[in-house]
C-alpha cells in the first residue's frame, strides 16, 4: 500500500497493519494504538502508525527488556 492516504478509515488501516478490522477496533479500545474520532468515524494518520510501528519494532529488537514466552521458555525459564 505505497500509495496510502495520510488519514485512513478503519479499513484502509487494517489492510495498512495488515490485521482484520476487529482487532484494530480492539487495539483502540485498549488504547494500543494511536486514533482518533472524526464525528463517530476511527481515524488512523499514517505517520503516526509508521512511528508506533517503528516504536513497537525496536522494542523487539535484540537487548529489549521484555522476551516472547516461547524463548523464555525454550531458555528454561518461566
Amino acid at each position: 500500500m505505497a500509495d496510502s492516504p495520510e488519514v485512513m478509515n478503519i479499513r484502509q488501516a487494517s489492510q495498512y497493519l495488515g490485521v482484520s478490522p476487529d482487532t484494530l477496533y480492539k487495539y483502540v479500545g485498549e488504547q494500543k494504538i494511536p486514533a482518533f474520532k472524526l464525528g463517530n468515524r476511527w481515524r488512523f494518520k499514517k505517520s503516526k502508525l509508521d512511528q508506533w510501528m517503528e516504536e513497537k519494532s525496536s522494542q523487539m529488537e535484540p537487548g529489549a527488556k521484555h522476551k516472547p514466552k516461547a524463548a523464555m521458555k525454550a531458555a528454561g525459564s518461566q
